[in-house]
């Protein structure tokens, strides 16, 4: 079990939260705009309100974790829905509990906030995180053998 504390980020945690998200993509070979260009996105992305950050405190120099939270108003309900965008923990902080502490953590902050949906989408080698995201209760939508398979598309505009 995790001894980190999770609690929400503020615009003063803004670089440390562009180092772990440039860690991230650079960890999964995905293109990163660099650490100053996302601690600049996530001052803007904070101060409009549609996003939040939950970062776990491990008593380091920098924080051990992170979970990046968009909220956005439901269709079929008047609650909120909640995107778990990314989820991180450092590499050397691994195998301590701080993924299942920053999802706990996220879940109760979304259930606050007015969320009565949480989704996200992962990786199909992440077995990690899936093994981790099943054992809390969120189900795989995609691939199910009575269903059809579902696709996600995206594109620049």
């Amino acid at each position: 079990m995790s001894d980190a504390a999770v609690r929400p980020a503020t615009a003063g945690d803004a670089a440390s939260i562009g180092q772990l998200l440039h860690d991230f993509n650079t960890e999964y070979d995905d293109p990163t705009p660099g650490p100053d260009k996302l601690a600049h996105r996530i001052e803007q992305l904070l101060a409009g309100g549609d996003t939040a950050v939950l970062l776990a405190d491990c008593g380091t120099a920098r924080p051990g974790g992170l979970a990046v939270l968009r909220f956005r108003p439901a269709l079929w309900s008047e609650a909120l829905e909640c995107y778990l965008a990314e989820l991180y923990v450092v590499p050397a902080m691994r195998g301590r509990g701080l993924g299942r502490a920053l999802m706990n953590a996220a879940m109760e902050f979304a259930r606050e906030r007015g969320a009565d949906y949480m989704d996200l989408g992962t990786a199909e080698t992440d077995v990690a995180a899936r093994s981790l995201y099943e054992s809390l209760g969120f189900s795989n939508r995609e691939g199910k053998p009575d269903g059809p398979l579902n696709y996600y598309y995206e594109r620049e505009l």
